[in-house]
């Protein structure tokens, strides 16, 4: 099948669209093309066809002006589905449903919780645009011919709108953080956070632990900060001296950051969208073999602590996730030992090889 990606938000790169989804579709024999809007020009990368649209100037623009041009490069595609990775391409998927194409969205998170948790909208403003696009989502979504999601929790919303809904789970591909034994002497006094740096993410409860910890530990953050008073305040907060800050790394420079760590920490704060979602550095820290730190969100619980492969603290609270920092540390020999069961898991069923069977399933259903 003749197939294009399409993302209005995301880099040409992003881990789950193009290193999971499109490359396992083109290595299945499909015919994969990408079409994306960095302003880093077209190219060919690992059997996908890759068109750039140019970047956006800003959010308004990306949802005027940049959803155009994603849709005139898709009727110059002219591919038989068209797999939508952002909300605001919902719009272009009915306009090429009407063109007779069929179409896949791919919800990579609830959205309608997701803008509850947004720091730039009021309070008001969060539960009108919640409610308008849960909405509207209802509306297009039943004419999709599948939705594709991230998680089971998003599914099981979806299921209610399309039958045609799907969970692809967003787990990790085995070996790409992290190839055989891992070496716990060449290890550091330190912890990784690896992504999207927001305070809904808990980033000043994070640097906050750090003022408390006992040990020398040092917090290797890698990413970008999303809102400029939020970095403001926590390069100001006592617990910066012991920060390193990486700014954006690569996929390499995440093995890299995993390989000296005692742990990786992704304590989320308890926003509606966090509560059942499965944050995709979770399994690649197990993936790694490195003990998590996470929030004791229900869910989250069920898989780090019943795979005894970290530790589950409360997100809001500074000295306990400095606790938990310090008992890594503190004990190599049940950190080396949590490592090594979270790989375990994620080797026997939290990973991408699973999930790519799901994914060519949607496309062989869509084929018949």
């Amino acid at each position: 099948m003749k197939i294009a990606h399409l993302t209005s938000a995301h880099p040409r790169y992003d881990t789950r669209i193009f290193l999971k989804e499109c490359r396992s579709l083109a290595l299945a024999g499909h015919d994969v093309h990408l079409i994306v809007a960095d302003g880093k020009g077209d190219e060919t990368c690992d059997l996908v066809n890759i068109y750039d649209v140019g970047v956006s100037l800003g959010r308004l623009n990306r949802m005027l002006s940049t959803t155009q041009r994603v849709f005139d490069k898709a009727l110059t595609v002219d591919a038989e589905v068209y797999h939508l990775h952002d909300p605001e391409l919902l719009p272009i998927g009915l306009r090429l449903k009407w063109r007779g194409k069929k179409v896949i969205f791919d919800a990579h998170e609830d959205l309608p919780k997701q803008l509850m948790g947004k720091p730039y909208l009021n309070a008001v403003s969060k539960v009108l645009l919640s409610n308008i696009f849960r909405l509207f989502e209802k509306i297009v979504c039943r004419r999709f011919d599948a939705i594709v999601t991230a998680t089971p929790f998003i599914t099981e919303k979806f299921r209610a709108i399309n039958p045609a809904s799907f969970t692809v789970n967003n787990y990790p591909m085995v070996g790409e953080l992290a190839c055989g034994e891992i070496d716990w002497a060449k290890k550091k006094e330190e912890v990784s956070y690896i992504g999207g740096i927001a305070s809904i993410r808990g980033i000043l409860q994070v640097v906050t632990a750090m003022s408390h910890t006992s040990s020398d530990a040092r917090l290797q953050l890698g990413g970008r900060f999303s809102e400029k008073t939020v970095e403001n305040e926590a390069k100001s907060h006592d617990g910066w001296s012991k920060v390193d800050e990486l700014g954006f790394v690569d996929r390499e420079g995440v093995r890299d950051a995993l390989a000296r760590s005692v742990g990786g920490v992704v304590t989320f704060l308890p926003a509606p969208n966090h509560i059942d979602a499965q944050p995709n550095k979770m399994f690649e820290y197990m993936s790694a073999g490195v003990p998590v730190i996470a929030s004791n969100f229900p869910l989250w619980r069920d898989i780090i602590e019943g795979n005894g492969c970290g530790l589950c603290v409360d997100p809001m609270d500074p000295k306990q996730i400095a606790q938990a920092i310090d008992y890594l540390i503190g004990h190599p020999e049940d950190a080396e030992a949590m490592g090594r069961r979270g790989q375990l898991a994620v080797q026997q069923k939290y990973n991408w090889s699973i999930e790519e069977k799901a994914l060519l399933g949607v496309y062989e259903r869509l084929a018949q």
